[in-house]
């Protein structure tokens, strides 16, 4: 591969990498061309971008990025490939969910909202994240709740005063 090629290559990589606020390094390396392609279809469908890279060339693409990825540096060997996602735990699940017919992809690290996670031991913790759009769901539950309490007392409080006022309006003097 020639100089330039590599540099598109590493300017591609950059712009995933500054765009993307969650990806994956993993080691998909020993999967057949069967059980490939059906990662591909799933992460396909899960919408995960999946990408084989060169170690050298992330690497480059990660100092460029301006982001702090120094933390993952140490997971640059081997086999690996990039899982770029919208949602934090979605590949984590999608791993998850493959692992149950393959022992592949190994999860080597993650960088998640500038939060760099190292080592295959992270995926139940990944799992468990959730995301933007979970946490501002959890919110405006937890902001409704009081409102509907006090809506409810209210409501039930109107209905007990006019039925007071009902049966002594009734009442014979």
């Amino acid at each position: 591969m020639r100089k330039e090629e590599k540099q598109l290559l590493i300017d591609d990589i950059t712009v995933q990498l500054s765009k993307n606020a969650n990806f994956y390094l993993t080691d998909i390396s020993n999967l057949n061309a069967e059980k490939t392609s059906n990662l591909r279809r799933l992460c396909f469908s899960k919408s995960i971008k999946l990408v084989v890279v060169k170690n050298s060339l992330l690497r480059k693409a990660m100092e460029k990025s301006g982001k702090d990825m120094s933390e993952l540096y140490v997971t640059l060997s081997g086999a690996t490939s990039i899982m770029f996602s919208e949602s934090g735990n979605a590949p984590a699940k999608l791993i998850k969910e493959f692992r149950k017919t393959s022992d592949r992809p190994i999860l080597k690290g993650a960088f998640i909202e500038e939060a760099a996670y190292i080592g295959d031991n992270q995926l139940d913790f990944l799992i468990s994240i959730k995301s933007k759009n979970e946490l501002i769901g959890d919110l405006i539950a937890l902001l409704q709740s009081p409102i509907k309490n006090v809506v409810g007392s209210l409501q039930s409080g109107g209905h007990k005063i006019s039925g007071i006022l009902q049966t002594l309006s009734e009442k014979p003097e």
